[in-house]
């Protein structure tokens, strides 16, 4: 549905709720869409600095060099 926006703002809250229902809400200036209103579906969490801390490791090896004889297990001469 399309509404100018003299008819979205009059019909806002109508409106939010056609597009909370999986209608698609277009706003015009004239003849031209110039907006979309459409439902939020899923808010991202925030993300917390150090949430992991403690719970990952690595292997005290892990970045060391390959030995010749694992660089040859991978397919590299």
């Amino acid at each position: 549905m399309s509404y100018a926006v003299h008819q979205a703002k009059t019909n806002l809250s109508r409106l939010i709720k056609e597009a909370q229902s999986g209608k698609e809400v277009v706003i015009t200036r004239g003849k031209e869409p110039v907006a979309k209103i459409v439902p939020i579906t899923s808010v991202a969490k925030k993300r917390v600095p150090g949430m992991f801390k403690g719970q990952l490791w690595s292997a005290p090896d892990a970045f060391d060099p390959l030995t010749d004889e694992e660089m040859r297990e991978l397919g590299f001469q």
